[in-house]
């Protein structure tokens, strides 16, 4: 069954049909109606291989992710997808699990499908991938790395601004200190964090002990053993700032192992605001990454930068996303320090 037959059973021109299957505003809603009525009865399904190679456009974006597991990403994917959708497009996912070798069967996957873009949510690239990309000429738009180019655009996620409002939190609750547990060290995400966790230490005038960081994986098993050590040193922080709310979550399982509650004992912070830590017990405190900010400016970018078949893509640009601080429950004054808070807030009041 092809267009033809559509067209003729609907009582409409073929280019009426094209224009309702790509959701044209040229067609009526009515007109509309009846196209889809017609390719229902005729079980049309649209060749979209065929309609790429007539008009050099697949109408598909590729998604690439570091973690499929971790809720941040299926979060990112479903906006992503949902905006994509509406643009018309379809999505191609793929998940490098946090390796960079990976990272380039996940590019031949989508270049292999033809896409008409590429969001790398993911900062483990290499040289190597982004020069791919620019030989190609097909639009891409990287996360935390990779410079404008022509095709190419960046989104950054203001990662130091996010610790300094954690960090800001923690010491106006009287914490001096902190501890912090990474993420791997070899990703550029998780070295950016680091980085701005010592500079916020230092203008905090805090004494950042070498042993009160602690490199996790940027998951629940890696925030649990990181935590074990750090509850394992002489003298424990009164807070912990982790590199992401998985991580907190499995750092959250070590405290309680240990017979301590949260925050009385100890505070701690996560990094994301996936939907589950709202729900942990107690929620947690933490730093929003706006997913559906992130996502809809990816697509922008790629859409952005895209040019008819043969020509040369646009020129890229540079986004920043500002994260949120989410306070919750599993952060509050050091230990000692609650009862005495309450009565320096009554004598306030009775000035």
């Amino acid at each position: 069954m092809n267009i033809k037959a559509v067209a003729k059973l609907a009582n409409v021109s073929t280019a009426t049909v094209s224009r309702t299957i790509n959701g044209s505003p040229k067609v009526s809603p009515d007109t509309a109606a009846r196209v889809r009525k017609a390719m229902e009865t005729l079980n049309f399904v649209l060749n979209t291989n065929a309609r790429a190679l007539g008009s050099g456009r697949s109408n598909l974006l590729g998604l690439i992710i570091s973690d499929i597991t971790n809720p941040f990403f299926p979060e990112l994917v479903k906006a992503f997808e949902d905006i994509a959708v509406s643009q018309g497009k379809e999505v191609l996912i793929a998940n490098t699990d946090y390796d960079p070798d990976r990272t380039m069967h996940c590019v031949t996957r989508m270049l292999q499908r033809k896409v008409d873009g590429v969001a790398i949510m993911t900062s483990e690239i290499s040289e190597h991938v982004i020069s791919f990309f620019l030989k190609r000429k097909i639009p891409v738009v990287f996360l935390d790395t990779g410079e404008p180019a022509p095709g190419i655009s960046r989104i950054n996620i203001d990662y130091p601004a996010g610790v300094e409002m954690a960090m800001h939190y923690l010491t106006q609750l009287g914490h001096k200190d902190i501890s912090f547990i990474s993420g791997p060290l070899n990703l550029n995400s998780a070295r950016t964090r680091y980085q701005a966790f010592m500079e916020s230490s230092a203008r905090e005038h805090l004494s950042a002990k070498a042993e009160y960081v602690q490199e996790g994986n940027h998951r629940p098993d890696g925030g649990y053993r990181a935590m074990q050590r750090i509850l394992a040193l002489e003298h424990r922080p009164t807070a912990v700032l982790t590199s992401n709310d998985l991580t907190a979550i499995g750092a959250m399982g070590a405290i309680f192992e240990a017979g301590m509650r949260i925050p009385q004992d100890i505070s701690i912070i996560g990094f994301d605001d996936i939907q589950l830590s709202a729900f942990t017990e107690p929620p947690l405190t933490t730093v929003r990454i706006p997913h559906k900010d992130v996502a809809r400016t990816a697509i922008e970018a790629l859409l952005g930068t895209q040019d008819p078949p043969s020509k040369e893509p646009r020129d890229g640009a540079q986004y920043k996303i500002q994260p949120i601080f989410v306070p919750r429950r599993s952060a509050g004054p050091i230990p000692g320090e609650a009862h005495s808070l309450k009565r320096r807030r009554a004598d306030r009041l009775h000035v």
